[in-house]
Formats: structure tokens, sequence, C-alpha cells
């Protein structure tokens, strides 16, 4: 079975029980999570968020740049008034460089990615540093409380990064 009939069923038995239709757009909390697209990592279960929480932005390495139209979308239109960062422990963004990917995708697709930023790091720690500096320094982000975490994909657990 493929996984896309993998999920229908799964959302068919969701959607029968499902009682949360009526949640207001704009998020309850107030907040918008950039994050990860990692499989191992589900911030809303990983923060206590239920549905209509908070507006949960992913991508490869969780990375603020990729996230900033919708950070900017979620606050001016949906009243988001916080932000937080979250990377993750073991992320495949340590593991490449802009370079061997776009040797990859010349190599392997024929194509050349030269413009595109694929946003790898080399230090997890500062990757969130870097991210959280890029939020406060936009001005198209509200000044805002921003803060930052890497979860742990081993534990579960998240630490604040300063």
């Amino acid at each position: 079975m493929s996984v896309a009939r993998e999920v229908e069923s799964a959302n068919a038995k969701y959607a029968a029980s499902f009682n949360k239709g009526d949640l207001p757009l704009p998020p309850a909390r107030k907040v918008a999570i950039v994050a990860c697209m990692d499989a191992r990592l589900d911030p809303a279960r990983a923060l206590g968020l239920e549905e209509g929480d908070a507006h949960v932005i992913r991508n490869a390495g969780g990375r603020a740049t990729d996230a900033l139209r919708s950070i900017v979308i979620s606050q001016q239109l949906l009243g988001t008034r916080e932000i937080i960062v979250l990377h993750h422990t073991d992320c495949g963004m340590l593991t490449f460089t802009d370079d061997v990917i776009r040797h990859k995708i010349r190599t392997d697709l024929k194509q050349n990615a030269d413009h595109i930023a694929f946003l790898p790091f080399g230090d997890l720690r500062q990757s969130v540093l870097d991210d959280l500096a890029i939020l406060k320094d936009s001005e198209l982000v509200l000044n805002v409380p921003v803060t930052g975490y890497l979860y742990e994909v081993e534990t579960g657990r998240i630490v604040k990064v300063e």
C-alpha cells in the first residue's frame, strides 16, 4: 500500500471524530514557531501545543531566512506576537555544504542550482543564534520576543539557546 493510501485511511478515522472545525484563524497562543522539517521532530507534541495554538513554519534546518515570508504574514495578518526558533540535534543540515549539494544536483539532475542558498551549517548552536539575529534585526519582523531552542532527538528535551 502506498503512503498516500495509508494517510487517506488515517484521515478518514481522524475526520470521523473531528470536532475542531470552529477554531478561529489566528493562532490562540499568538506564537509562530520556526522548526526543521525533520520527521523525528513533532513541534506541536514536543511543545505541548494543540490545533489552533500556533503557526508552525517548517523547512530544512528550520532556517529563519526561508521562514521570513510566513512570519511576516503570521504577524501582519494573523496577530502573532512571539517567535520560537527550534533546531535539533543530529540535523542533516550539518552533513553537507552548498557546494556538495550543488554538485550533486549538477551530476544527478543535470541542472544548475547555483542560485539557491541551501543554508547548511557547521555549528548547531550557532545556527540558532544566527537565526535569532536574523529575526531580531529584520525590519520586516515586529519587535517581539524571539527565543531559540535545540530539540534533542535523543531525549525529546528542548534546551534554550542564549
